[in-house]
């Protein structure tokens, strides 16, 4: 938060655990000398003018938690991961506010085992300095449940926000393996996919922000069991079907949805399927289909030719019912015609609604 300028030095101490530069106006690009620092542990450059495809080569840093690149001129794709196990111990992953493209690796979030519960005994994992119960005195800039918050660093905020770029593609499932993370923002991208069932795993979630997307398909049911998810934006994107009803989803409010006109359900004003339709609104929309589609083949030509041609066709046969003196055969007759036409049209709307039910 100073006016700091140029580019960032090349040669830095290689003891170097903490390197804060957010809210300056640095250009250029990330020092790869960084790569020499192997005991650090966060690198905050957010908010500055750094021009730079993103520095894959930092996954080889065995000791960095905390990755802030967010609200500068980052460009391209993520690229190919080259070590088998990236990003270690990292537990805050922002790169919001940039212009990343392409999609996510798959394998991109396998190895973030600082975001996952571990079981060093089992797996004989060492974290750096058991970090578990440990706070630092190093302050970051975080966008929380959609507030921003200047904060101390702690062992249990878990984060990851790819927000504001130009993501596509699928979600990659390996985010539903990080089962400590807390906040989660994909919002203002271009993934188009389903939302991963695997979030159902995200136990410790607190907010999750999927808007602004071109997400497909329904709201995986088991995001039910969220029981700490306390912020949910869903808006914006091409979801359809039954919103999952149950626990924290009893307490989103429309905003939490609005911009897919496909969903229904609680707490949209748009019931799902014909539950909640009764057959008398079935007869109606069906009367006006059929209305519609019996004037739809209509003109004025039409009309007066059928106007001339029945009225000569009534006199006729009025007359001749009256010469005969059988008006009572006549109107039995007629009745018998009218039955039959409503009969064939209730079974045509028996068959509308069995069609729309299944």
């Amino acid at each position: 938060m100073n006016n700091f300028h140029g580019e960032i030095p090349r040669f830095l101490p290689t003891g170097l655990q903490y390197l804060g530069l957010y809210g300056n106006q640095l250009r250029g690009q990330v020092p790869r000398s960084l790569l020499n620092c192997t005991s650090l542990v966060a690198l905050d450059l957010g908010n500055n003018k750094i021009n730079d495809t993103f520095p894959i080569w930092l996954e080889k840093l065995p000791n960095l938690q905390v990755l802030i690149l967010k609200s500068n001129l980052f460009h391209g794709s993520i690229g190919s991961l080259e070590s088998e196990f990236p990003f270690p111990e990292l537990r805050i992953f922002d790169l919001s506010c940039n212009g990343f493209t392409g999609t996510l690796p798959s394998n991109l979030f396998k190895s973030f085992r600082g975001m996952m519960d571990v079981d060093e005994e089992k797996t004989g994992i060492t974290r750096a300095t058991n970090r578990t119960h440990r706070d630092y005195l190093y302050h970051v800039s975080l966008v929380i449940k959609g507030n921003e918050y200047d904060m101390r660093i702690t062992s249990i905020m878990t984060s990851v926000d790819l927000s504001s770029n130009r993501f596509e593609g699928d979600i990659p499932n390996s985010i539903g393996s990080l089962s400590s993370l807390v906040l989660l923002n994909l919002s203002h991208n271009s993934f188009r996919c389903h939302i991963p069932a695997e979030f159902a795993k995200l136990q410790a979630l607190e907010a999750l922000d999927l808007s602004w997307n071109r997400l497909i398909g329904e709201i995986p049911g088991p995001l039910s069991s969220l029981t700490f998810l306390e912020v949910l934006n869903l808006s914006y994107n091409h979801l359809a079907g039954r919103i999952p009803i149950g626990k924290q989803f009893n307490t989103f409010p429309n905003d939490s949805y609005c911009g897919n006109p496909d969903l229904c359900g609680f707490p949209l004003s748009k019931d799902c399927g014909n539950n909640n339709e009764s057959p008398l609104e079935h007869d109606d929309d069906d009367d006006d289909d059929d209305d519609s589609f019996f004037m739809s083949g209509f003109t004025w030509e039409a009309v007066v030719i059928g106007y001339g041609c029945g009225m000569i066709f009534g006199l006729l046969i009025g007359g001749l019912m009256f010469l005969l003196e059988k008006p009572k055969w006549y109107v039995n007759f007629a009745e018998d015609i009218a039955q039959q036409i409503a009969a064939k049209k209730r079974t045509r709307q028996k068959k509308r609604r069995q069609r729309r039910m299944n």
